[in-house]
Formats: structure tokens, sequence, C-alpha cells
């Protein structure tokens, strides 16, 4: 079989809105809505792995050294802004009206095609899109802005003494 020819079918093929709304919501971090709508090819797909794992090894990190680790005060909430941007990627994508979803991702279809319409499915991935990422969000900058304050009233109290 022709390679240019399975190339352009898997090209050709309608991008479904609820899936990648799905896709960006659960799989995310690892860039998997990234390879279904732009391809393997897509960079930013393969780097958004990179932040997920650096959070999950700030999450080890302060397993196995405790809460004074401050490396861990970086990483973790760097996990958490890139769940909560997946998220918001999910919601961007399932709130897209019909023929600009399909104008962007299906290009060679008709502005009304049933790949862009949103279903009920479509909805609950932006109702559990909103709720997990704006929690995560806000667990991310709590835990920051925790760990700078106490950093910098523990940096005042040894310049006092």
């Amino acid at each position: 079989m022709n390679p240019s020819a399975t190339t352009t079918t898997a090209r050709s093929r309608s991008k479904n809105k609820t899936l990648a709304a799905w896709l960006a919501f659960v799989g995310g971090p690892l860039g998997l809505h990234r390879f279904y709508l732009y391809g393997m090819g897509d960079w930013l797909g393969w780097l958004l792995p990179i932040p997920t794992a650096l959070g999950i090894y700030g999450i080890e990190r302060i397993q196995q050294l405790g809460q004074d680790d401050q490396l861990s005060w970086i990483l973790i909430p760097l996990f958490g802004f890139t769940i909560a941007g997946c998220a918001l990627r999910a919601i961007l994508y399932g709130l897209m009206d019909k023929p600009v979803w399909n104008a962007r991702f299906n290009p060679s279809a008709a502005a009304d095609a049933t790949a862009g319409q949103t279903q009920w499915t479509t909805i609950f991935a932006i109702a559990l899109s909103l709720l997990f990422g704006a929690t995560v969000l806000m667990a991310s900058i709590a835990y920051s802005f925790q760990h700078y304050f106490e950093y910098q009233v523990q940096e005042a109290r040894k310049i006092s003494q």
C-alpha cells in the first residue's frame, strides 16, 4: 500500500468535537487531544507530557523528602496548571460552534457536518472539565502561595534574629 495514500486517508477523516473534548479532559496532560486533532507530528503534543512528568516527579519528591522540599513547590503546581490548561482546552473545544469546528478541523466537510455537533456527552465533558479544572487550578494556586509565603516568613525570621 502506498504510504502517501494512507496519510491522505488519515487526514481526510472527520475530527469529532465530543471525542476531542474528552481527550483533552482525560488525556490532555499527555497530549492525546493534540495528536488526535493535528497528528503525531504536533510538537505541542510532544511537549505536554514534560510538565506532566515533572509534576509527578514533584509528587514523588514530596512523598520521599517531605513538605520542605522547595523543588516540589514548583513542580507540583506545574502539574496542576497543565491539568487545568487541558481542562480549559476541553471546554473551548466543547463550546466551539459547529461551523467553526468544521472549518478548522474538518475543512473538507460541510459547515453543518455532524462531527462538529454538540451532544449530551459533549456537555458532560464540558461540565466535568469545568469542575475538575477549576478545582485543580485553585488547589495549585493555593499550594503555590502557601509555600511561597511560608518560605518568606521563615526567611524574615532568619533575618530578624
